[in-house]
């Protein structure tokens, strides 16, 4: 089923209301008073919205096979829910939750119970739940749905930034800030204050444990030093290009042809690779010292899981399937299979053991001052061929069958990068 983009955003308020609702249900029996627990200070827990609609968009396609559209629900939820904690303590230095003492728990953020539990109401969500709640957005009136949805997401948007910034405030610490003065920008100032800091006291009643310091993560000193914007882009960018290599020599091993393996139409780059490198560092950076068996579990179920999000985000951007695995044993959807998710896991433990601390401190040993200027130029032209690529892509796709170039851009991008080169660049590219 196809939905539009205000249908989603129906879909994810739905269920952030919803989750917010069996939040606050389980905060208030576990602490015998009501317990307004999420992100957000209103009634929306934005992580189920968010969960939700990735469910319908990713996972649509498993809509007739019930045990794998179980398994992935479970499973890419769990993911969500890891990532959304390790972002947390990324970004506050702090843990917000903590399943240490439930067994079969990973990293204190995971466990298999709430992951069956995720898996159940994924399947019933995608399966029956969002017919029920468009078939209630069609139900009433338009236009009072679409406005409805609008104002709602303009809350929940101004909700998260205040949240946001008492998260911010949370990290320095309660330090006691004088005001001056009582002209009107002291007032507001002192207003906003107020209100940020009873999000701080909602967000710690709900989640005490951010009040208890967590390793630093973010330092100062060196170019890039810890791991903060500029060591993960150059992490990204370096990734994108052994990615690049790593696959060519692949190809030119087991198919006996040398085979461009490059996301982007400028340069030897490929950007999941790059991704994936940024990601699972940011991701790992904390847990570097943790077992190999740690690391690789982490990387199996990351690799899997971005793997097939990007698979279903090309598909359905640009209209084209870069890999298919349908020949490769226990695979889903062809999408990913369960050899490539051993790959990825024993990658991230040669990856964040062995590889990340020699390129990190090459990175550091870069002149700061030449360092910044260099990765601004090389952002640009990321951000550049990326958008170009895309364009290209995007033309590619169309020009199968579709209208002929009518706008200027079009017709620069048809001249420049007209179907033979795009089969040079996209060798595996295909329609579907």
């Amino acid at each position: 089923m196809d939905f539009t983009f205000t249908e989603l955003l129906w879909l994810f308020l739905i269920y952030s209301f919803l989750g917010w609702i069996f939040e606050a249900v389980v905060g208030t029996i576990k602490n015998k008073r009501f317990t307004n627990r999420g992100f957000s200070t209103g009634p929306f827990c934005i992580v189920y919205g968010i969960a939700a609609v990735t469910m319908q968009v990713t996972l649509a396609d498993l809509m007739n096979n019930p045990v794998f559209l179980f398994i992935g629900c479970g499973i890419q939820a769990t993911f969500i829910e890891w990532f959304t904690g390790k972002l947390l303590e990324l970004v506050n230095r702090r843990k917000w939750w903590d399943y240490s003492n439930k067994k079969w728990n990973f990293d204190g953020y995971i466990c298999l119970e709430y992951t069956l539990l995720w898996g159940i109401l994924g399947f019933v969500s995608v399966k029956y739940g969002n017919t029920f709640f468009l078939f209630l957005y069609k139900f009433i009136p338009e236009p009072v749905p679409a406005v409805l949805a609008w104002i709602l997401a303009g809350y929940v948007a101004l909700d998260a930034m205040v949240s946001l910034a008492a998260v911010f405030h949370l990290r320095r610490g309660k330090k006691k800030t004088g005001v001056p003065d009582n002209s009107l920008s002291s007032k507001l100032y002192k207003a906003a204050l107020a209100v940020i800091r009873y999000v701080e006291r909602r967000m710690a009643k709900a989640y005490p444990v951010i009040e208890e310091k967590s390793e630093e993560i973010l330092k100062e000193g060196k170019f890039a030093e810890g791991c903060g914007f500029y060591k993960l882009f150059w992490l990204f960018l370096i990734g994108a290009f052994l990615g690049d290599i790593t696959e060519t020599i692949f190809c030119r091993l087991t198919a006996g042809v040398w085979m461009s393996r490059s996301s982007l139409v400028w340069g030897p780059f490929s950007i999941v690779w790059g991704l994936a490198i940024a990601l699972a560092t940011s991701l790992l950076y904390k847990d570097k010292d943790k077992p190999d068996r740690h690391i690789f579990l982490i990387g199996a179920l990351l690799g899997g899981a971005y793997e097939y999000v990007c698979s279903i985000f090309t598909e359905l951007v640009f209209g084209q399937v870069f890999w298919d695995y349908s020949d490769i044993p226990f695979n889903l959807g062809g999408r990913i299979n369960l050899l490539y998710c051993f790959f990825w896991g024993i990658a991230a433990v040669i990856w964040i053991k062995l590889l990340y601390p020699g390129i990190s401190g090459w990175i550091e040993r870069i002149p700061k001052i030449a360092g910044y200027i260099a990765t601004w130029i090389l952002v640009v032209f990321m951000t550049a061929d990326i958008l170009v690529s895309s364009a290209a892509l995007v033309r590619y796709d169309q020009r199968g069958g579709g209208p002929a170039a009518s706008s200027g851009w079009e017709q620069i991008i048809d001249e420049n990068f007209d179907d033979s080169r795009m089969k040079q660049i996209y060798p595996n590219a295909k329609q579907r």
